[in-house]
């Protein structure tokens, strides 16, 4: 198993907004965690990352204990994360906001993944130079994507991905994440939009006030109505300029 939580705890002072949670994802594995505003998904994200320093539990990456380790660390050792909202930047140059995911690397081959990287994503090739603010919102999720690409991650963890995006660069958002699974790269996302997360995962956990209340297969776990009226809200999709 790459990654291994048991019994996470986290807290923000007297607010208990992980309880115990345990997870894992398999190697090559697209795992998603579902539940609605306030549920606890993105402080299990913060945890995992070591933004948050967890008051419980253990993290195992690939059979190492990373539980007290620094985010930097965490990151060295292939888990890397698109936070919520992006948090490119802005006024930096798409290029620059590319190395600042490289902070880690000195090896001769960054400049050739950073150009694998314009490769796949031509408009920020196209704006390189120019500052990240001139992107549409749906090209600063590809830039924050990009920035967590030049780690050399071998789990990317996503927090609300599809968040303010069209529908049609949703899509295209989907589809990157499946190509990137197929290429190797181990999944854990967070997404409000429970249809599309749960066609591309194999597994999916549900939280619910910071618990694991549910965890099964995605087919599972899409099929159960009663599931999706009490937990999920139904399915989600987030309508806005991309």
């Amino acid at each position: 198993m790459l990654l291994e939580v048991t019994d996470l705890d986290v807290n923000y002072g007297r607010t208990h907004a992980v309880r115990k949670v345990s997870l894992s994802v398999a190697a090559g594995e697209i795992v998603t965690v579902l539940g609605a505003n306030g549920a606890g998904k993105t402080s299990l994200l913060r945890g995992l990352q070591g933004a948050v320093k967890p008051s419980g539990g253990r993290i195992m990456l690939d059979g190492k204990d990373l539980t007290a380790a620094p985010p930097s660390a965490r990151l060295r050792d292939g888990m890397a994360l698109v936070p919520e909202g992006r948090q490119i930047f802005v006024s930096m140059t798409v290029h620059e906001n590319l190395l600042m995911g490289a902070y880690l690397r000195s090896d001769a081959a960054l400049d050739q993944d950073i150009e694998a990287i314009y490769d796949r994503f031509p408009n920020l090739a196209e704006r390189r130079d120019m500052r990240a603010s001139v992107l549409s919102g749906g090209e600063q999720q590809m830039l924050a994507i990009g920035r967590a690409l030049v780690s050399r991650p071998r789990l990317i963890m996503l927090d609300e991905p599809s968040l303010g995006l069209s529908p049609l660069f949703v899509g295209k958002l989907f589809d990157l994440i499946k190509e990137l699974n197929q290429q190797g790269i181990s999944i854990l996302l967070v997404e409000q939009n429970t249809t599309m997360a749960l066609e591309i995962a194999s597994r999916g956990y549900v939280l619910e006030l910071g618990s694991v209340v549910m965890q099964d297969t995605a087919d599972a776990l899409s099929r159960d109505a009663a599931l999706t009226e009490a937990y999920l809200g139904g399915s989600s999709t987030h309508g806005a300029a991309a």
